[in-house]
């Protein structure tokens, strides 16, 4: 088997998935049934230093069938019990137990005594003589000797154990074992490395389920503790400390996710999967759990708190991750040698199914050389309903949810199609279907399913920015007309579009967010004049100004005062579109990998500086990915959270920043050119670069998509 070939756990059909609420049982019962004999060391320093408690804990686990994990292939199950165990500080080395029974499935006798707990393996490098930094060998009877390629795995018996005091609690050992008696099982090097990545990935998971638990003492804590007359988490300082914290671990959650999926499916895409998840925990689960710390304070570094319990554990299991090495090397090696790509993440069955159809239709219908807004290219869009997917069928569109709109979005974003037309059909298409007249439905719907619609957002204003709920701009009733007046920023597109989008003020003495109403209607209108304005990205946007325009109430979205549900309805609708946008990165993503395969000096080799930045750009390109995945399935059911999309864009935002920066020092001089290493792609990698600042403002900036985050979790304003 090939460094990319799918893993299959044992012979026969691959283990079937649990479903996330069998999942969340599993969970559930973990603490329950540890509670009453895992408990932690009054001070490091107690005897046995947690050792016979962990020992009951493995009968516990016997008990619970958590020891058959492995024979049964359950790599969800496990990774789901590791989890909690990282929550508890407690180090039972399942996913030992369960590599142990996957390597020796020949050998019934020892799966058997796995399951019943009298075979306690350890997972080791293979080493002869005593074996450095063991964790949990006080209640192990066997090592298990891992070869770093093809040879031989070695079940070996404990002869010895020497605690080795430090950060790590129960402490560490020295272990010495015997070959007399030892069960030998022959591995190949697909094997050894399906081993060694497992096992990287469960270590990956505990340490970020201690840190998990450390964030949410901090976030239960920034709630309560009050300072200077107000709960600490009011302050933004504290509250997006804990956003950030809440990213990182939505971010791994969701490449785990992704990661076993493949895994149980018997995908070859499974392995980089695998080590994007690891390498995003090495740097991230030590960053959240300083940040809980952090907030934390002193009350939080004293050991009768749990939290430095949880900060031995993430550290310990971090540390131990880099013993064990795959052969495959780190993501960066994974792309530059052996021609992978970062795996897609699943959207749901019908929004892979939209994918696939998608992608056909573009090899076979698109020409080549028609991107852009080019008008043969939007009509052919429009006929094939790809321009407006979430519509009703009978005004243009395919009445496609939101996953399958992502989907789609994706591949056309992929593509560099027709992004303008589709963000009037993304973002006010829905929102007129559900919220308009049936008049605006019947005039407007049939021209933004067919892209002939360009529009203008009238959002910000000079004093407002995000701040919608301030704006200024006001619209007073006449008759069967508003009056508008007023002032708009940063319209994109003003100077060409042909509608304005725009909110006002129609009740002054209305508070905050009433008193808001929603109009759409033509530009050029008596009294609306504009100013252009040219980005640093080579944009056009516009200041619109509103003196004394007459309105139409015909014009009037959705009912008087009651705009802001309008709003609301619009943003969650254009952050699907913005979600897309992630593909765009994925392309300019794929033209560096592309580069740096073509030019390898510039790669260097293992270990270097520059594949280690590559490989951070892909962790965090592959988290905002996955996090677009996760708020899609979330938009389908009532249980998901809201606040995925917004740490989506953060992450995926900020990320082009550090991209762009990266690619000039991955790339030296020419990436900074219009004719640079990836001319002819539909974003090139300098015009990226002048856009990326743009990208941290667009659909409100990311310090107000952190307080949304913040409110999401629960933290007071």
């Amino acid at each position: 088997m090939s460094a990319g070939a799918a893993p299959a756990a044992r012979a026969g059909a691959a283990p079937e998935a649990l479903a996330p609420e069998e999942l969340a049982e599993l969970r559930g019962t973990v603490a329950g049934a540890l509670r009453a004999v895992w408990e932690r060391p009054q001070t490091a320093g107690e005897p046995d230093a947690g050792d016979a408690r962990l020992a009951a804990a493995w009968q516990v686990a016997v008990r619970q069938g958590w020891t058959e994990l492995g024979a049964a292939g359950a790599l969800d199950a496990l990774l789901a019990v590791t989890a909690e165990l990282g929550r508890l500080a407690c180090p039972l080395p399942l996913a030992d137990a369960h590599l142990a029974a996957e390597l020796f499935a020949e050998h019934d006798d020892v799966v058997a005594a796995i399951g019943e707990g009298a075979v306690r393996p350890v997972v080791v490098p293979a080493v002869s003589g005593t074996v450095r930094f063991v964790d949990g060998a006080g209640a192990a009877t066997h090592l298990l000797l891992l070869p770093e390629g093809a040879g031989e795995a070695v079940l070996a018996p404990v002869t010895g154990v020497r605690p080795t005091p430090g950060t790590p609690v129960p402490a560490w050992a020295d272990v010495d074992w015997t070959a007399d008696g030892a069960v030998r099982a022959p591995v190949d090097a697909a094997a050894a490395e399906r081993a060694q990545v497992l096992l990287r990935l469960a270590l990956a998971t505990r340490a970020f389920g201690a840190a998990a638990r450390a964030a949410e003492l901090a976030l239960e804590h920034a709630s309560l503790r009050h300072q200077f007359g107000r709960p600490i988490a009011s302050f933004q300082a504290v509250s997006h400390r804990c956003v950030d914290g809440a990213i990182d671990l939505a971010a791994f959650d969701a490449l785990r996710t992704e990661a076993t999926r493949l895994a149980l499916a018997g995908d070859a895409g499974w392995l980089l999967a695998t080590e994007l998840a690891v390498a995003h925990a090495v740097e991230a689960a030590p960053r959240v759990q300083f940040g809980a710390h952090h907030t934390l304070a002193a009350t939080g570094y004293f050991e009768e708190h749990e939290a430095p319990w949880l900060f031995r554990r993430v550290h310990a299991d971090v540390t131990r991750v880099a013993l064990f090495v795959p052969a495959a090397g780190e993501p960066a090696d994974l792309l530059l040698e052996t021609g992978a790509r970062l795996p897609t993440p699943y959207l749901g069955e019908a929004a892979e199914a939209a994918r696939a159809e998608v992608r056909a239709f573009l090899a076979k219908s698109v020409p080549p050389g028609l991107t852009g807004e080019d008008p043969a290219l939007v009509e052919l869009l429009a006929d094939a309903r790809y321009l407006a997917p979430g519509l009703p069928v009978e005004h243009g569109g395919r009445g496609a949810g939101a996953a399958e709109q992502v989907a789609i979005g994706e591949e056309l974003t992929y593509a560099g199609l027709a992004p303008e037309a589709r963000v009037a059909a993304g973002m006010l298409g829905p929102t007129i279907d559900r919220l308009g007249t049936p008049a605006q439905r019947a005039q407007l719907l049939p021209l933004i399913s067919r892209g002939r619609m360009p529009f203008y957002l009238g959002y910000s204003e000079p004093e407002t920015g995000s701040d919608l709920a301030h704006l200024r701009t006001t619209a007073v009733r006449d008759g069967d007309d508003w009056v508008v007046t007023g002032q708009k920023m940063w319209g994109t597109g003003a100077h060409l579009a042909e509608w304005t989008w725009l909110a006002a003020r129609t009740d002054p003495a209305a508070r905050a967010h009433a008193g808001i109403t929603v109009f759409c209607f033509p530009t050029g209108l008596p009294g609306w004049s504009l100013q252009q304005h040219r980005s640093l990205a080579g944009g056009v946007s516009c200041t619109t100004f509103f003196d004394e325009v007459r309105v139409p109430d015909s014009a009037r979205i959705g009912e008087t005062n009651q705009g802001w549900r309008v709003l609301t309805e619009a943003l969650a609708h254009e952050r699907i579109v913005i979600a897309s946008g992630t593909a765009a990165l994925l392309r300019l993503f794929e033209d560096l990998v592309d580069a740096l395969r073509a030019d390898p000096d510039r790669a260097g080799p293992r270990g270097s500086a520059a594949r280690a930045t590559l490989t951070s750009l892909a962790v965090r390109l592959q988290a905002a990915r996955a996090l677009v995945a996760t708020s899609a399935r979330d938009a389908l059911g009532d249980g998901g959270s809201v606040a995925t999309a917004p740490m989506a864009k953060i992450v995926g935002s900020e990320l082009e920043e550090e991209f762009g920066e990266a690619v000039l020092r991955l790339l030296g001089p020419a990436a900074a050119l219009a004719d640079g290493p990836n001319a002819g792609s539909p974003e090139t990698f300098e015009t990226a670069l002048r856009y990326s600042i743009m990208s941290v403002v667009a659909g409100g900036t990311n310090d107000i998509q952190r307080n949304l985050v913040a409110r999401a979790l629960g933290l007071p304003r």
